[in-house]
């Protein structure tokens, strides 16, 4: 995930999970688990039922993260222990089939505040940072048929609320944006997984997840570690798939963020705001001219000492950079917080700048 905006002013509350950190075969458990898997491996294992070919996980997975979580370490263990046909593979839709054994298994954290709530993946043997795979309800599925569901109710922006939906926002978070759908010669955007809590909407449509936005609550706690609390709302992480990009997604995101806080007169993007999300939010504002003093970019909780009117800088930067204004950008949102090494002094600079129009316009 973009690195969290507590960890900008709290970073010892977050650290960054990286695809490097996952060792297949080493599985990531913790004594305790390793106690549970042996366990598990002693206990009858009860008989696998096939899915229905017309369901996807997100439609059949119950409110269950335990008992997904302990079906897992009971499978983990009986790859561990060699009682599985060794002959057990999964086929890639390229054709390809992976041997599924310990090696090529791993347990990944789906939340950032709750390290026990893990799924199992299987990794590319040719490229082990690259999850292809997710066992749930007893079989591997594809991280493509994860992002699926057969429930035509499922279209458009809707909350996330199930543990199944969770494991979704998890696997366009970490797994397709993380590692598919990014530059990774890209050092200085770090990913992160959502908390159990986060408030988010996943964007369904034709039968798929291609997207979602997060939002911080106004009130809600900045970290875990602080008392300070978010002053306004906040549009925190927003992503769209590539194949969907450029068809307005974004802004339809931003327009539904914006349309569920009417009342409040301010709403906060987390900053810094990339140069692809600039875009989303200049043809969002020229379209929309009664947002323009509502939207601001914001570092936590958002007090006015902390906000730069986004539709300001936008002007601003026309005028005086237009080669470089992020709205000329020729992506598309794929997410809005990045960081570099000297974002911190560009960014005072440029929120000042945006202040100090402000002051004089008003």
């Amino acid at each position: 995930m973009w690195e969290n905006v507590s960890a900008q002013l709290f970073p010892s509350l977050c650290v960054p999970m990286r695809f490097s950190q996952w060792k297949p075969g080493a599985g990531g458990l913790t004594e305790e688990e390793e106690e549970e898997q042996r366990a598990a491996l002693a206990a009858p294992q009860p008989p696998q039922e096939e899915p229905r070919a017309d369901l996807y996980p997100v439609d059949i997975l119950e409110d269950d993260p335990e008992g997904h979580r302990e079906a897992a370490l009971a499978y983990y263990a009986s790859l561990r222990a060699g009682v599985r046909p060794s002959a057990e593979v999964f086929s890639l839709p390229t054709g390809e089939q992976v041997k599924l054994d310990a090696s090529s298994v791993c347990f990944c954290t789906v939340h950032c505040d709750e390290p026990q709530q893990k799924i199992l993946v299987l990794v590319n043997p040719q490229d082990t940072k690259t999850v292809v795979a997710v066992y749930i309800k007893e079989s591997w599925w594809t991280t493509e048929d994860v992002l699926r569901t057969s429930d035509p109710a499922r279209e458009g922006l809707m909350k996330v609320q199930s543990f199944g939906e969770r494991i979704v926002l998890f696997i366009l978070n970490v797994v397709i944006f993380g590692r598919l759908e990014r530059n990774l010669d890209d050092d200085a955007m770090f990913f992160l997984p959502h908390s159990v809590k986060e408030q988010a909407k996943i964007l369904w449509r034709d039968g798929a997840a291609v997207g979602f936005y997060t939002t911080k609550m106004k009130g809600s706690l900045c970290g875990s570690g602080t008392g300070a609390c978010y002053l306004l709302p906040v549009f925190d992480t927003v992503f769209v798939r590539r194949r969907c990009r450029r068809q307005g997604l974004g802004m339809a995101m931003l327009r539904d963020f914006c349309e569920a806080f009417r009342d409040e007169e301010a709403l906060g993007l987390s900053c810094p705001v990339s140069p692809a999300m600039y875009q989303v939010c200049r043809k969002f504002l020229l379209a929309r001219p009664e947002e323009r003093g509502r939207l601001w970019e914001v570092e936590p909780p958002g007090a006015w000492g902390q906000r730069g009117n986004i539709w300001l800088k936008v002007q601003l930067q026309r005028s005086s950079l237009p080669d470089s204004h992020p709205g000329n950008s020729k992506e598309d949102v794929s997410g809005h917080r990045r960081t570099s090494q000297d974002n911190g002094s560009r960014q005072s600079t440029m929120v000042k700048a945006a202040r100090t129009g402000s002051a004089e316009k008003n």
